[in-house]
């Protein structure tokens, strides 16, 4: 919005605008701090504002986990729902800091908005109806399957694509490889399908594989999979005081770094990694969430005086998903997220060794935050080894730039 003004200004009243808010990393570092300051400074008014709703957090039931409501007895009625403070810094940041005219502002701005919703209606049952579990699991999948199926056919639909191509905000994204050779360098350029379907790993500079023509299905599976898997995934570990938090700031930045290399043509041929036209956007509205989470842990943090629910956790994992399938890096997520991965991991196989194995448990319990948690392990200590070890990946993660 603000560089829309600032672009009229000039033409009208042939204002001198300093260009540094045209540099994609001044604007990162404004939404940053935008989100910041409006998460610590609203924070308290917010919370109050909750606690005059009497929206406090359910536990779970003493017959389902005993152990666990004696452990977390003390949060309940804790304030839920925090998640709308997140979201809202981070859309107030996109509408100050982010080009309205590039598609990638307005997909990362529909993924928060109908996943942040559908998370709100989860948090509302909970809330509304005693004992109530929210969404059904399979309701909650199907609407996210169907967004990101959305998604996948504007990426990857040609006939899709071309239908709305001709709307000012969503003209497709474009990438671009340059080749360096003793005879020169050569530019390849590619359309947003093409792109789309080049699969990449991380510590390789070219693609292990192009899923084109009849293949074309596993890359639409492929972006299910990322943008539901990512959702889940936060929504899962969000189970301690700053644990979600405090590792979506370290996942957010990792691949804000990566979106503001692809974003400059030099660097991403000096570092060989495909150039995504705009994509300095994405590196935008990473950081405006990173600052939010940031701002949230102020409030988060042990002990916790408000919790993000699944409000937040949906749609954050959601933009994480989706910021990964439109920067192509979906393994670098999975590496710098590998507490997300393996909270994941974790209720997965409990509830296959459940089911196929006699009832079998291959945790205490699950997510694993809690199977340590049954082990006797204190919840702050818990969620700084976890933050220590999300530190550690989005390292390793980083360092795939230069070992390529």
């Amino acid at each position: 919005m603000l560089l829309l003004v600032l672009e009229w200004l000039s033409q009208i009243w042939h204002l001198k605008i300093p260009l540094a808010f045209s540099y994609f990393s001044t604007r990162m570092i404004l939404a940053g701090i935008t989100s910041i300051l409006f998460t610590i400074f609203l924070g308290p008014r917010f919370i109050k504002k909750l606690y005059e709703l009497k929206i406090g957090q359910a536990i779970r039931g003493v017959e389902e986990c005993p152990l666990l409501a004696e452990l977390h007895g003390k949060k309940k009625d804790t304030p839920t729902m925090g998640g709308i403070l997140i979201l809202s810094a981070m859309a107030l940041s996109l509408f100050l800091w982010m080009d309205l005219r590039n598609v990638f502002t307005w997909i990362l701005f529909l993924t928060t908005a109908f996943l942040g919703f559908l998370g709100g209606i989860d948090d509302y049952l909970k809330l509304r109806y005693k004992n109530s579990k929210g969404l059904r699991a399979r309701k909650k999948m199907f609407f996210q399957v169907l967004f990101a199926s959305l998604i996948a056919f504007y990426l990857l639909v040609p006939s899709f694509t071309q239908s709305v191509a001709g709307q000012k905000f969503f003209r497709p994204p474009i990438a671009k490889e340059q080749i360096v050779s003793k005879t020169g360098t050569q530019t390849l350029n590619f359309t947003t399908q093409e792109y789309i379907e080049r699969f990449y790993l991380p510590f390789f500079k070219d693609p292990v594989c192009v899923f084109d023509g009849g293949l074309k299905i596993l890359s639409f599976l492929m972006i299910l999979i990322v943008i539901t898997g990512a959702s889940n995934a936060v929504n899962l570990t969000d189970g301690l005081d700053g644990l979600a938090a405090g590792c979506l700031v370290m996942v957010a930045l990792v691949l804000a770094l990566f979106a503001f290399l692809s974003n400059h043509i030099d660097l991403a041929r000096y570092l060989n990694i495909l150039y995504i036209e705009g994509s300095g956007e994405i590196a935008v509205y990473l950081l405006a969430m990173g600052g939010a989470a940031l701002g949230f842990l102020w409030y988060n943090g042990y002990p916790a005086q408000v919790f993000m629910g699944d409000t937040g956790s949906l749609a954050l994992g959601g933009v994480l998903g989706v910021s990964s399938i439109l920067l192509r890096r979906e393994m670098i997520l999975a590496i710098g997220g590998a507490i997300f991965v393996a909270e994941a991991m974790s209720v997965i196989l409990q509830v296959l060794s459940y089911r196929y194995r006699n009832k079998k448990r291959i945790f205490l319990i699950a997510p694993l935050h809690h199977h340590f948690e049954y082990k006797g392990w204190p919840e702050t200590k818990i969620v700084i080894r976890f933050w220590i070890i999300s530190l550690l990946f989005s390292m390793i993660a980083v360092s795939s730039l230069k070992f390529q």
